[in-house]
């Protein structure tokens, strides 16, 4: 008698653990279906911000970027972000589209790098809106948006660029020995409710890299892969990356190969 009453009790203890649990998985699906109402995604009004930046002469050479090469010709936007990163030879360099909205942003209108750099990201904890910088790389992304992400690999840069962001994808470094692989390498990883994304796994790579520039919910913001790259080196407690380094256009680079083939879904809309 006395066991089974154990039993019971031991029974009742673990469906009432369960229970809290259920619960907020159920809540996490929820959450995650009001994230996936584009009617309700703030971001295209951040795109809209972009679009008239992108037309309007500004800077010292009083300039718009209409005339702003992504791949494809000055002025051709559309499906030119679905085919970045790639190599450009006015730079000689491969540049994803940040890098290369820095340099049509310092050659086409005379701002000058290190000033734009200095402020390039949105500060969530003072609920700043989203930079200039910012409000661009949505609003060019979003012209592919529906597209097949299709970045090239023809010219030997672009496949030293891939296989450079592998190598660096597995790099252990900083004062917690950590790499990208040690998140996102296998399958069912989480940070608390967070799943993490594995790039090993195409259905999970393409539903990340197809979603961003992606509106941050609790940032306030739209974030971008630059952004992306920033933050996770923060997280593992390493010195800041520079924005549009070689680095972590070539980790992008492996990261949207990974991603080859997916549907561009923009603006995302994440947690």
């Amino acid at each position: 008698m006395k066991r089974n009453l154990t039993v019971k009790g031991l029974t009742a203890l673990t469906l009432a653990l369960a229970a809290p649990v259920a619960m907020g998985e159920v809540s996490v699906e929820e959450y995650r279906a009001m994230l996936a109402d584009k009617d309700a995604n703030p971001g295209f009004l951040v795109i809209d911000q972009g679009e008239a930046l992108y037309k309007t002469k500004r800077g010292p050479k009083n300039a718009s970027l209409e005339k702003c090469d992504f791949g494809l010709g000055p002025g051709k936007l559309k499906g030119a972000y679905a085919q970045l990163p790639r190599y450009f030879k006015d730079t000689k360099r491969v540049q994803d589209i940040e890098s290369r909205l820095l340099t049509c942003m310092t050659t086409l209108q005379g701002f000058d790098e290190a000033e734009i750099k200095k402020k390039l990201y949105a500060d969530q904890r003072y609920n700043e809106s989203n930079t200039e910088l910012e409000m661009l790389a949505a609003y060019v992304a979003y012209q592919s948006n529906g597209m097949k992400i299709a970045p090239p690999l023809k010219h030997p840069a672009e496949k030293e660029a891939q296989k450079v962001g592998e190598a660096y994808f597995w790099n252990r470094h900083g004062p917690m020995d950590f790499s990208c692989a040690t998140c996102h390498a296998e399958d069912g990883k989480r940070v608390r409710l967070q799943g993490l994304v594995n790039v090993y796994n195409k259905k999970d790579i393409q539903a990340t890299m197809s979603t961003w520039p992606t509106y941050r919910v609790s940032h306030g913001v739209v974030r971008n892969m630059q952004h992306r790259m920033w933050d996770c080196h923060w997280q593992m407690r390493t010195p800041d990356i520079d924005y549009g380094s070689p680095a972590t256009v070539a980790l992008i680079s492996f990261l949207t190969h990974q991603a080859k083939g997916g549907t561009y879904d923009l603006p995302g809309m994440k947690r």
